[in-house]
């Protein structure tokens, strides 16, 4: 190697951004073999590839990569994972991938779709049969709910990753709202009540414990990231006191201080400003998710994006185009809404003539025909081994009854002139806390695996065999 060939191969070596890589110099690759790295290098090589997420939106506008796949179609800009290659709405390719949904599990739920009509049917055809009519609109709610959730999803595969999470959550919860509508339209407010605390349960302790056992039929343990435990069980335990601060009031007031009519109004009001805080929370966690913290959450949804197990297949699939996304949500909305009402029409004769409790009617069979359909997408991507996906959709729906549904439900009752609080039962009121504390230890350590998720499904048979047996007020 002669005087020249040393001096540049010095030159760079010092100028080369590679020379504690493992090039240590790229100019003379073709004539010299490659240095190996230091231990050194190795650490510095390591460090760099496992950098912590971005803390700040703007942090992560500045570190992205700015040749993402996002192109257009219709007019509209969507992801390449969800972008259909298709525009308008085609019936039979509509039916077709609609049908086939996102999994085996979904696959069954449409099986049901014949129920539907039959429900209507029977309704306007044998009015006196209520016990037929209610389990028939029942097992009806589940196609539409499912039909709500999977429209949900393929919207969501067209979005940025935390507007589609955000997105898939809110689509997820309208079954969840009409039904709260209906019952307050129909005046059950001990149902609503008992539905209210049902539905976070239902979410935040079966969903869950299928997402873990599911999820870890596979591997031995799965891990997520800090920032949606933390976020989740934190907020999760302060809506939950929240909430029991009505409860506490109403219970806590002597006697003597207040009459019973006052203390009633005291807690009424009560419940309408803590209602109006709670979903001043609940913008200001979508504003800390969509804006200001955009970064850490897009960072970790990435990272889940390339361990999809079945991420090919996935890509390879026909998907619904935008318009038949928006088609399909007001089509199951539609249906959701007719069936909901037939369901709670029936809801008085069943628990009067029955051994059902209203408790067990709100707490249980309520919640759990809103949830069936909806969570299959989280428990289909826990199998795919996308545990941040699957937890942001549990715990975000959770979040959204709790913060959001809830006190929205008050305030539409406010608006109506029906009395309408957040005072519950004491023995839903200790579950949901107890629940909630039980999940928090769970999530504490980033990790899941079968043997939690089973744990948490046996904790919310143990509720449910509770609210079976629990007996109605002596008033209702």
């Amino acid at each position: 190697m002669d005087r020249r060939d040393r001096r540049d191969r010095r030159r760079h070596s010092r100028s080369s951004p590679y020379r504690n890589g493992d090039a240590y110099y790229r100019g003379h690759a073709a004539t010299t073999s490659p240095r190996q790295p230091s231990p050194a290098a190795q650490l510095i090589r390591q460090a760099n590839d496992t950098l912590p997420a971005p803390n700040t939106y703007g942090e992560y506008k500045r570190h992205q990569n700015n040749d993402q796949p996002f192109i257009s179609s219709a007019g509209i800009q969507v992801k390449s994972t969800g972008e259909s290659g298709r525009r308008g709405f085609n019936p039979m390719q509509f039916l077709r991938i609609t049908f086939r949904s996102t999994s085996r599990a979904s696959l069954l739920c449409n099986l049901f779709w014949p129920v539907v009509p039959a429900a209507l049917a029977v309704r306007y055809t044998m009015e006196d049969s209520h016990t037929l009519i209610f389990i028939l609109s029942y097992i009806a709610m589940i196609p539409p709910a499912n039909l709500i959730g999977f429209a949900g999803q393929e919207l969501t595969r067209k979005l940025p990753h935390v507007s589609g999470v955000l997105t898939e959550i809110t689509c997820g919860s309208i079954v969840e709202i009409i039904m709260f509508m209906v019952l307050l339209s129909m005046d059950q407010i001990y149902v609503i009540k008992a539905a209210i605390l049902g539905s976070i349960l239902a979410t935040m302790v079966l969903c869950l414990g299928f997402v873990f056992f599911v999820g870890g039929m596979h591997r031995e343990e799965q891990t997520f990231s800090h920032a949606v435990s933390e976020a989740g069980s934190g907020l999760l335990l302060t809506a939950g006191v929240i909430l029991t601060i009505p409860t506490a009031f109403s219970h806590g007031i002597p006697e003597a201080s207040m009459t019973e009519y006052e203390i009633e109004d005291t807690t009424l009001q009560i419940s309408r400003i803590i209602s109006i805080i709670l979903i001043v929370a609940y913008l200001v966690f979508i504003f800390f998710q969509a804006r200001t913290h955009h970064g850490i959450y897009d960072a970790i949804f990435e990272a889940d994006e390339a361990r999809d197990r079945d991420g090919n297949k996935d890509l390879r699939k026909a998907k619904l185009t935008m318009t038949e996304c928006i088609i399909a949500l007001v089509v199951g909305i539609a249906l959701v809404t007719i069936i909901a009402i037939t369901l709670v029409l029936q809801i008085e004769h069943i628990i009067e003539y029955s051994h059902v409790s209203d408790a067990f009617m709100g707490l249980i069979l309520v919640p759990l025909v809103e949830k069936i359909a909806e969570h299959l997408t989280a428990i289909d991507e826990a199998w795919d081994n996308q545990m941040n996906f699957a937890l942001s959709a549990v715990l975000g729906a959770t979040l959204q009854t709790a913060l959001f549904n809830a006190p929205l439900t008050v305030i539409v009752a406010w608006g109506l002139g029906i009395t309408m609080d957040l005072n519950f039962d004491i023995f839903n009121l200790v579950m949901l806390i107890l629940a909630i504390l039980t999940v928090g230890r769970f999530l504490q350590d980033q990790k899941s695996n079968y043997l939690e998720g089973f744990l948490l499904i046996v904790l919310y048979v143990a509720i449910a065999i509770a609210a079976w047996y629990f007996p109605n007020p002596e008033h209702h």
